[in-house]
């Protein structure tokens, strides 16, 4: 498959993807071209009424923005603000901003959004022009997320922060499709934060992991914990950016996994669930919400969660405070 090979070439450095290296090239000259026409005034960011904070990444595919966002919304709740979540809806048939119910169907506003609105509690709105987007959501909201939102320079931020997996890195280092990179290395220079999801030290920033000790039915909602479906043997479906990360944690609570990774955004059928027995089936959160529809008793997603050291979860809450106190005396 076309997906497997690229993932050998970006993260196993297969020399296969010199072939790639000119269209990374051009890639490269467009990155630089855009940022200088923004830079110039030649192309306008916008602002929106509120508070603006992009969490983003510099590499193609997961990293654990979702459950950093979601982190997020839960603290700036507890300190009394009103955060709204805006997003592109990858996946998702939306042609023009919308907003998005707790309800909502991911084959029309894409899974991460259709995640997002059932798991935060916060207005959540999707549009391929995050600016209108954000409008949808500013007479509502204290302050907006902006969820892979590093890249789309029209919408003026406050504050940026960028989300790495510390496991996979930046793996050849190489510019899109070459390599992972959205953008060059070089970027990381002129964010206001960084944070890490997972890996052992080396690169610096705050501190993230990822953890899901329960299992939760896509029929009925119950609940069970991991270590119940020991020691297996249990199917595991991930179709996110890093689906080894998924299967990791899920082997941590010493679960016999037959994993079955699929790419990033997969669009589920019901045969994808369907392997021959009838063994337990679980998943991430943001695949059940597009397996709902055809799902059985036996299928159940893991919730996961973004856990920081306290000091780290207070110097990046007070970073993102004081970005929004900031544009609020403006």
């Amino acid at each position: 498959m076309f997906y497997d090979w690229l993932q050998r070439v970006w993260y196993a450095n297969s020399i296969s993807g010199v072939v790639l290296w000119p269209l990374a090239w051009i890639f490269g000259l467009l990155v630089w071209l855009r940022r200088w026409l923004y830079a110039k005034g030649w192309a306008r960011s916008m602002a929106v009424a509120r508070p603006v904070i992009v969490i983003g990444n510099l590499t193609t595919g997961g990293t654990g923005k979702t459950p950093l966002v979601l982190w997020l919304a839960e603290q700036l709740r507890a300190s009394g603000l009103r955060p709204g979540i805006v997003l592109r809806g990858y996946g998702g048939s939306a042609r023009t901003p919308r907003r998005v119910s707790a309800a909502a169907n991911a084959a029309d506003v894409g899974d991460e959004a259709a995640l997002l609105a059932a798991r935060s509690g916060c207005p959540v709105a999707v549009g391929v022009d995050r600016v209108a987007a954000a409008r949808l959501l500013e007479a509502e909201v204290d302050v907006v997320l902006a969820d892979d939102g590093l890249q789309h320079l029209r919408l003026r931020r406050d504050l940026e922060i960028v989300v790495i997996d510390g496991e996979r890195r930046f793996g050849n280092r190489r510019l899109l499709p070459a390599g992972p990179l959205r953008e060059p290395l070089s970027r990381l220079e002129s964010v206001d934060a960084v944070v890490v999801n997972g890996g052992s030290n080396g690169v610096g920033g705050v501190k993230m992991s990822l953890t899901g000790e329960q299992a939760v039915a896509l029929i009925g909602g119950e609940r069970r914990n991991l270590t119940s479906f020991a020691p297996g043997p249990v199917h595991a479906l991930a179709a996110i950016g890093n689906p080894q990360r998924f299967f990791i944690m899920l082997r941590q609570h010493r679960l016999n996994l037959i994993p079955h990774p699929l790419p990033d955004h997969h669009a589920f059928r019901r045969t994808d669930l369907e392997f021959g027995d009838s063994l337990p089936v679980l998943m991430t959160q943001k695949d059940a919400v597009k397996c709902a529809a055809f799902a059985e008793r036996r299928h159940w997603y893991v919730p996961v969660d973004a856990v920081f050291d306290a000091g780290d979860a207070e110097q990046l809450l007070s970073l993102v405070l004081s970005a929004i106190e900031a544009k609020r005396g403006d």
